[in-house]
């Protein structure tokens, strides 16, 4: 096992290096030069000042003089700026955000606590619903309730996302007024501590009933089609051999094995927290990180979207060392450190 994940590891540095080549190489491309935006901001307030002069300066000090594979390593914090200084993301530093003018550890900082908070509740709910679910439509496969379920969730797995979000709105927002169509807080409010707190939560109500039902198709057909498979394993027809009761095969023997599968996708799902609901967080005007990403995205803030991709890049990579050691864990026959 330890060799397997060190070998893993080795892996997954490399990918890692090769994969943040090819996104600064491609990010380079984009018609975006920082160095020259603020060289023109100092000409515009002193017309005094030679455009070369500052241009160079700025380029200099934000790393962008030199060829592409020195401006590469300097990003990466290998290889020294012009003053001498190693500040890249080795040291820490992802960069300075031109829109927000402040860097961009301070930029993500809340939006990610936001996505986090949100996400995780989204993802509980929706596993406390969905594995007994699918075990039960599994185990009565065929009946009345299991159709209704499959029928259900199927049409919540067919419907986009943003459609899910507009109805809800309509009905929970505009018709019942049970929530707030959108916001984070409520307006005018200044509330602190606890009270702080059950307003956001107010707040997250209708965007995490959104998450939730989004999520329910697809996972509930994926527990039950597992807890199919599981039912026809030899073992559980043995305890049926034996006169047990459906109820303590199910409980005892099927469910167990039905949910080996499952971990993987359970353990990729909660790592999935960090990558943002996009489309959510920009309907409901949440402040979170997939709000956060898209902004960069449009108005070519190239440091958010490098320093975001490649945390994305490195959470799936490490993600799917993770999923493998599960497997390995939950399931005996899976032998790593064979491979």
């Amino acid at each position: 096992m330890t060799r397997y994940i060190l070998k893993r590891i080795f892996y997954i540095l490399l990918v890692l290096f090769l994969l943040s080549f090819l996104v600064f190489a491609v990010y380079n491309l984009l018609p975006v030069d920082k160095a020259a935006d603020m060289a023109m901001q100092e000409i515009a307030a002193n017309k005094h000042l030679i455009y070369a002069e500052r241009y160079l300066y700025w380029q200099r000090k934000f790393g962008l003089d030199g060829s592409l594979l020195t401006r590469y390593f300097r990003w990466l914090g290998l290889a020294p700026f012009y003053s001498g200084e190693f500040n890249g993301l080795l040291q820490g530093n992802l960069g300075a955000s031109v829109v927000y003018g402040k860097p961009v550890v301070e930029v993500i900082r809340e939006p990610l606590l936001n996505t986090i908070f949100l996400n995780s509740f989204a993802t509980v709910l929706a596993l406390g619903i969905t594995i007994p679910l699918g075990i039960f439509c599994g185990a009565k496969k065929g009946s009345k309730r299991d159709l209704a379920v499959q029928v259900g969730t199927i049409i919540g797995y067919s419907l986009p996302v943003f459609i899910t979000a507009i109805l809800f709105i309509w009905l929970f927002a505009v018709k019942l007024g049970i929530f707030p169509v959108s916001g984070m807080s409520s307006v005018g409010k200044e509330y602190t501590g606890f009270r702080a707190l059950l307003d956001k939560l107010y707040h997250f109500a209708l965007p995490l009933i959104v998450m939730t039902f989004c999520s329910l198709g697809g996972m509930t057909r994926y527990v039950r089609a597992s807890m199919i498979d599981a039912l026809k394993l030899d073992c559980v027809r043995t305890a049926r051999a034996k006169g047990l009761t459906e109820r303590v095969v199910v409980r005892s023997h099927a469910w167990r094995n039905a949910l080996i599968p499952v971990v993987a996708l359970v353990i990729g799902w909660l790592l999935g927290i960090f990558s943002g609901s996009i489309m959510v967080e920009n309907i409901f005007g949440i402040h979170g990180i997939g709000k956060v990403y898209y902004e960069a995205l449009k108005v070519g803030d190239n440091e958010i979207v490098l320093a975001m991709q490649m945390f994305y890049i490195l959470l799936a990579l490490v993600g799917n060392l993770l999923v493998d050691l599960a497997y390995g864990l939950v399931d005996p026959r899976i032998r790593l450190g064979k491979e």
